[in-house]
This record gives C-alpha cells, structure tokens and sequence, in this order.
C-alpha cells in the first residue's frame, strides 16, 4: 500500500508550496488538475498575493473549494502590467476552455449599415465583419433582420441605391427599385451626382439621430415644390416624409438622454445566466441580443459580467458609455482595457436612477424572461436527449450529435453538410460544409461523398485534439441512409480509429413515408419508433435541419457556379476589364476563339494583355 506522506501535495498545500517561487509581478495563473487539465485561468495585479488567497484551508465559496481540491499543479506567465494580464487571460480562456471560468458561448458578429464611399453615387447596404472598405458604418445592429427592415425603411425615405458597382455601371434603364419609388435611379441620369449627395448627406443625418432636421428640410421642399406648381415633385416629397414618421414611430424605445449606450443586464439562477444585450445608438434603439455564457460551475454576478465584457469587445468597438446591471470588480481595469481598444474614452456605469436606470431595468426584465424561457426549452431537450438515449441503448443523453447529409444533382456541384445539436438545441456555429473535391462527387457515389466528409472531418479532429479533451467530439453520429451507409460509415471510422462513437441510420422506411423511419445499427436488426413518439419526431427535425442545411449548401455553390466563366482564372482580368471582354464578344468562349487584334479593340485590353488572354486559352485547349 503507497504511504500517503509520500504522495505529491494537491488542493491549498501544493498552492503554498508555489508562493516561495513567485513574487508581486502581474500575470496570468493556470490551475491544473491531476490529468493536466486546466481547471480555471485568472490574472492578478499581484500573482503572489492573489495566489496567497487559494492557500488558506477556509473562507471560500463552494465553487472554489472545489477547484482548489482539484488542483494538482499551477502555471504562471508575468506581464508588464495588469491590462496585458486581461488581455492574456481572456485568450487563454478562449483556447482552453477551462470548466471553472466563466465562458461566452456562440458569440457572433454583429452587422452594421454601410455607406460606401469609394463610388460617385455611394451604396447603401449590410455590412459584417472588419471594417475595412471605406465608407460611413452605422451600428452594430442587434440581427440582420433588424438591418433588413432598416434599410427597406432607408430606400424608402432616402432613395439610395442598393446595386454593386457592376449591376450599376450596366444598366441602361432605370430597375424595379425605381419603379417601386425605392431608388433615385442615378445609374440612368434621373438623378445628378450633387442631388444624389444631398440624398446621402440625409441618410447620413438620419443615421446620426438628426430626425428633426431632416423632417424640417423635407417639409420646407415641399412646400417650395407646391408653390412653384410642381405637384409631382411634392407628392413624392410628401410620399417621403410619409414614411419617415413610419420609420421613427417603429423604432421603439428611444431614449431622448442617451445617445450611444450599450445597456447589459444580467440574470441569475440557479446557477444558470442569461446576458441581454441593447443596443442604443443616435437616441434610437437598435435591438437587442440575449446570451447564455457558461458560468464557470457557479461563479456571481460581478464576475460572470466582467468576464462578458472582455470577451463580447473583444473583436468589437465598445460605445462611449456602458450602463451594467451589477458593478464589476475591476472596473478601473475594464474601462482602460476597453478604452485601448476603441481609441477614445469608454465608461461604465451601473445607474440607480432616471432614464438610464429604466433603461437597465428594462434589459434585466428581458434577461429575467429570456432564461424563463431557455430553462423550459432546456428542460424539453434533455428529455429528448435521455429519450434519444434510451432508444439507441446510448451510455448516456449525448452531449454534441452529428448529423451529416449530401446535396448534389447528378454529381454537380456536390456538398457535403454537417450540422450539430445537443442540450442547447441547434448549435448553429459550428455547422460545417465540404465541398466535394474527389471523383465521388462526379459519380454521384453517395458512399464515397460520405467516405470524404467523415476522413476530412475527423482527420482534422484527430490533429487538432488527438487526446479527445475539447468538447467538439461527438457523441453520436446520425447518417442519412440504411444499412449500406451504417456498415460503409463504420468501416471509415474504423481506419481512422475512432470507432467508438456511437452512429445510427435514419432510412425513410416502407414508401418513403415520414413516420415510418427505420433505424440501423452496426451489428444491430433495423427498429423503428412509434409513430407518435416524441423522440421520433427530434430525430426529423435533426435530419430535416441537415437536409435543409446541405441544400442550401449545395445551391450556393450552383448558383456561383452559373455566374462564373472561364475569365475569373485569367491573371490580370478584374471585374471591369471582364465585362469589357463579355460586352463586346457576348460570351466567354467567343473570347476564348478571338484573335489578338479583336482581342486589342476591346476598351482596356493592351497588346500585352491580349496576348496573356489568348496565352491562357491556347494552353488549356
């Protein structure tokens, strides 16, 4: 039998043992378990105190009782002061992931509204991601459907366009946007370019919170308009500031002393958090967005908002003020933290009355009955997932389902699709598409597009975490088809060496009838469920979300196929130079068979360029 004084220490007598080896710098500290799992990841101001804190044998939460009792080693990196240390902790957190911090789950980007100023006539249009073409960007906005309406509300007031640059610089005639009073049409000349910059210059104003003023310019032209005896032109301005007062009575709560806010309210329960999220820009509301972080196994109110704030901006620009439900620990910290990144100063604030605490209470209303109803829909899917469980003779209701499906029509353009389900529902990030780049997809052979999809996927996952440690492992696969794609899908498993996953076929059954799915297992006789059986009617809606998820894949892929030509591959031939080429010659193979002089009459096309052209086909026929 081992001796237990020969053991090594663990939990607050290994921490003790670490604080003769660090001193008051600023840092990052990781803390290990016995399998050298991180635990939790925290920064201090001064690593030695705030480590000295876990060596007492009392005095903690329960939460970090636990953690410190499974501590079996600590790591510690210093850093010039404590904003690198956030900066650091918050990147850690995101790679590793560790079961006691808190964690912002399927954080996506926000879009924005975009005036584009890099053309005559600027484009009005939805814009995501990093702000790199140059224009005027208005947001974030809190959904796409959100941006939809607004700009459907824009067109009609301001009479942008919403064409690219080539759709605008090849129309001869005036669109349906014109027709349907949404566009000024400048394309055609029924607008002038220094008309078209007051069009924008408006927008701009609206866009910036100045209703008034552009209500008040609007009404002054109309009146011009009717006493000059140009009713036409009256009516439409009439039409105009018509829908203007649409739009600003649709934008809901407005408040008139905050002009750009982010207003963040959290919920707690049962160790459960919902974070809702408005969005308050110009005085106007621009929606709001709720999110359910992982706690990190109990962690309060100050500590789930802080670590939300670095995580949400961490590839955003914080606004000028943030008004918070609960006060942050380190707030001093935040602040710096966020006003580094935006360049300009950002406060936080946690209102206690007037406007701004309506404002939060507001939020915090909507936190409280958002988690409401999470914690329902929640309860419904693990019934599902036990259910799910019970039917496959599963260890356990599964963590993270798989569901793959192929789309291609006669081997073109063939995709294969993945989409992923557990106890949060669909888990919409972390959907994937293949697009198929073996000879499978040309034969239409449906078991090798599935043979390619599983070796690429789980390829990549053996590389990435060979030690099965993440949470991307699956614990069930669901395929669509029958015994033949059960026994080929786990032979593929087996070469990769991950066989002991759990995979089911779902087969439509006797006359294809939905409803009379039939279900295969390696080495198992096919069942089917009741018809009116709940867990039935999960599994169509996984298969359903995968068809419809591969579809829409596969029609994406067709459709770009279809608008493009042979000229994408040619070095040099941009998008001008390759309308030039389809305008005079009408199609890419009449190019391909020009000669260099016709080649040279095209507008744009030099001798060299002509002779690159003609170079590029010659070589490929």
């Amino acid at each position: 039998m081992t001796d237990s004084s020969t053991l090594p220490p663990t939990g607050y007598e290994l921490i003790q043992s670490y604080l003769k080896t660090i001193d008051g710098s600023p840092g990052v500290y990781r803390m290990l378990n016995a399998a050298s799992e991180v635990l939790y990841v925290g920064k201090a101001r001064n690593l030695r105190a705030r480590v000295s804190n876990y060596a007492r044998p009392s005095g903690h939460s329960a939460r970090i009782a636990r953690m410190i009792h499974e501590t079996a080693s600590m790591m510690f990196l210093t850093t010039r002061t404590e904003t690198e240390a956030l900066l650091l902790e918050q990147n850690l957190i995101k790679q590793l992931k560790p079961r006691y911090n808190v964690l912002l789950r399927d954080d996506k980007s926000f879009p924005n509204i975009l005036i584009s100023t890099t053309h005559p006539f600027p484009q009005l249009k939805k814009h995501r991601g990093k702000r790199s073409e140059k224009g005027a960007y208005y947001g974030p906005f809190a959904s796409a459907g959100a941006v939809t309406r607004t700009l459907n509300q824009l067109q009609k007031v301001f009479l942008l366009r919403n064409c690219s640059d080539a759709m605008f610089d090849s129309r001869t005639r005036p669109c349906l946007q014109y027709q349907i009073k949404r566009c000024a049409a400048p394309c055609v000349g029924k607008v002038d370019e220094a008309g078209y910059a007051g069009l924008v210059a408006d927008a701009q104003r609206f866009l910036e919170g100045k209703t008034t003023a552009v209500q008040a310019n609007l009404a002054r032209e109309m009146a011009e308009a009717s006493d000059a005896m140009l009713f036409e032109r009256a009516a439409a301005l009439r039409d105009r500031i018509r829908a203007l007062t649409t739009v600003q009575q649709s934008q809901g709560i407005n408040p008139a002393g905050v002009t750009e806010a982010d207003v963040i309210a959290l919920h707690l329960e049962n160790g459960q958090a919902c974070v809702q999220v408005f969005f308050i820009r110009a005085n106007q509301s621009w929606g709001n967005r709720d999110f359910y972080p992982r706690t990190g196994a109990g962690a309060e109110e100050a500590e789930i908002l802080e670590a939300f704030l670095a995580q949400f901006y961490d590839d955003k620009e914080p606004p000028r003020l943030i008004l918070l439900s609960h006060p942050i620990d380190n707030e001093d910290l935040m602040v710096q933290l966020l006003a580094d990144r935006a360049g300009r100063r950002v406060e936080i604030a946690v209102p206690q009355r007037g406007e701004k605490l309506e404002l939060v209470e507001n939020a915090a209303r909507n936190a409280r009955e958002s988690l409401a109803r999470k914690m329902s829909e929640s309860s419904t899917q693990n019934r599902l997932l036990e259910g799910l469980a019970e039917a496959f003779d599963l260890d356990g209701p599964p963590k993270r389902i798989e569901v793959y499906d192929n789309s291609h029509i006669q081997g073109s353009d063939a995709v294969g699709g993945m989409i992923v389900a557990g106890a949060d529902g669909f888990l919409k990030s972390q959907y994937r598409k293949f697009n198929i780049k073996s000879a499978a997809g040309a034969n239409s052979d449906d078991f090798g597009m599935m043979r390619e999809v599983l070796t690429r996927r789980f390829e990549r996952l053996l590389k990435e975490d060979p030690d099965r440690k993440s949470d991307m492992w699956p614990d069930l696969l669901l395929i669509d088809g029958g015994a033949g794609q059960v026994s080929a899908v786990a032979g593929i498993l087996a070469e990769l060496g991950v066989d002991d996953i759990a995979m089911v076929g779902v087969a439509k059954g006797v006359d294809r009838d939905q409803g009379k799915e039939e279900f295969y297992r390696a080495g198992e006789p096919p069942f089917a469920l009741q018809r009116n059986d709940p867990v039935l009617y999960f599994i169509q809606r996984l298969r359903d979300e995968a068809h419809r998820w591969a579809i829409g894949a596969h029609r994406a892929k067709r459709s770009k196929a279809i608008s493009s030509t042979p000229l994408d591959d040619v070095p040099g031939i941009g998008a001008v130079r390759k309308r030039a080429l389809l305008a005079h010659f009408g199609s890419a193979k009449a190019v391909a068979r020009a000669g260099l002089p016709d080649l040279m009459a095209v507008p744009g096309i030099s001798e060299a360029m002509a002779q690159q052209i003609s170079d590029f086909f010659n070589a490929k026929s």
